[in-house]
């Protein structure tokens, strides 16, 4: 025969009931004790739309877990250069950090499939891309590396050479060029076989490496040159577009695995939203940026891409990629891109 429930005994129970039918119908349920600190780690401005809706997201998280869940923001560089900020994910130093495909490269060598050259015509193709078949095989090579990845990637944009000397025309203005690139393989070997000198340069030590003239150029998206202030030591603008870059949201591995589920959840949610929202400011921004970047001076030209894949194409640049990628990765990309090479 059962004994009577006492009043706290009653309590409890009824508690216990009401947390288990919300976590079944999704809602978090977060218990008492010290806040959930996710440090969140980022080699750009304050100022750019990224970091803007970031901070947006994490706000919301810490509203929604009623301040159970704080993901503290170190903008541009605060905690060192990216190949640093890498290491750091990776022992846990950091706990999620949004990186570039083409720099993961020197650890996930598939994720910087999708900086090829010229592979991608439009943002339309880019989304089916990354957003589909070929942004999930990236990822599952992210997490055999014990990173995990957000489903979807930040937009850094299409990517344009900027000099200090001279506007880029053609292919053949790059020969013997000082240029500055990303710590990444694929870059590299893109600009050597233009001919060009490419130099792996940290994007904290960008502008000072153009202001001594270490380097005569870089290449970037235009927001970044905007917001990074680039125009102060570069004078020409050549949109080649030459490739697309984003940035895949990495999280230490163990550190989300032990995360419980309605908090990650919550996270993925809010920060899927940012990445949407983040996409639809760099499009908006980039369609004002010519005009905003013509008044601080520059100079731009469009060149004609043909003579840049022609060369890349001699140089055997598409056919040594698709040996590294191999042929099911570039399968993957060319249902979005057509044929390469």
């Amino acid at each position: 025969m059962s004994q009577p429930l006492s009043s706290s005994r009653r309590q409890f129970v009824r508690a216990t009931a009401s947390a288990g039918a919300l976590a079944s119908i999704g809602a978090p349920v977060f218990a008492q004790g010290a806040p959930m600190v996710f440090k969140w780690a980022n080699n750009i401005p304050l100022t750019h739309p990224s970091n803007v809706r970031v901070k947006e997201a994490a706000d919301a998280i810490r509203a929604a877990s009623n301040g159970r869940v704080d993901i503290q923001i170190f903008p541009n560089n605060q905690l060192g250069g990216d190949t640093d900020m890498l290491s750091q994910v990776r022992s846990g130093a950091i706990d999620i950090f949004p990186l570039s495909g083409l720099i993961l490269q020197t650890l996930v060598p598939l994720a910087g499939i999708n900086g090829l050259a010229f592979a991608f015509k439009d943002y339309a193709t880019v989304w089916q891309a990354m957003d589909g078949e070929l942004g999930a095989f990236v990822r599952e090579a992210i997490g055999k590396t014990g990173l995990h990845s957000f489903d979807r990637i930040l937009d850094n944009g299409f990517r344009n050479i900027t000099t200090s000397t001279k506007p880029i025309a053609n292919a053949a203005d790059l020969q013997g060029f000082k240029i500055r690139v990303p710590v990444s393989p694929l870059w590299t070997s893109m600009f050597k076989a233009f001919g060009a000198a490419p130099t792996g340069i940290n994007f904290s030590e960008v502008y000072s490496a153009l202001q001594t003239k270490v380097v005569e150029g870089q290449e970037n998206p235009l927001a970044i040159i905007e917001i990074a202030k680039l125009y102060e030591v570069q004078k020409y603008v050549s949109m080649t577009g030459h490739m697309w870059d984003g940035q895949w949201i990495l999280a230490n591995g163990k550190r989300w695995n032990s995360t419980p589920a309605d908090v990650q959840a919550l996270i993925t949610k809010h920060v899927t939203d940012a990445v949407i929202k983040q996409r639809e400011d760099i499009r908006q921004l980039n369609l004002g940026l010519e005009t905003s970047l013509k008044a601080k001076g520059m100079v731009f030209n469009t060149p004609d891409p043909k003579s840049f894949r022609d060369t890349l194409a001699k140089a055997g640049f598409y056919t040594e990629w698709r040996g590294k990628f191999g042929d099911e990765a570039m399968a993957k990309l060319e249902k979005y891109s057509g044929k390469l090479g």
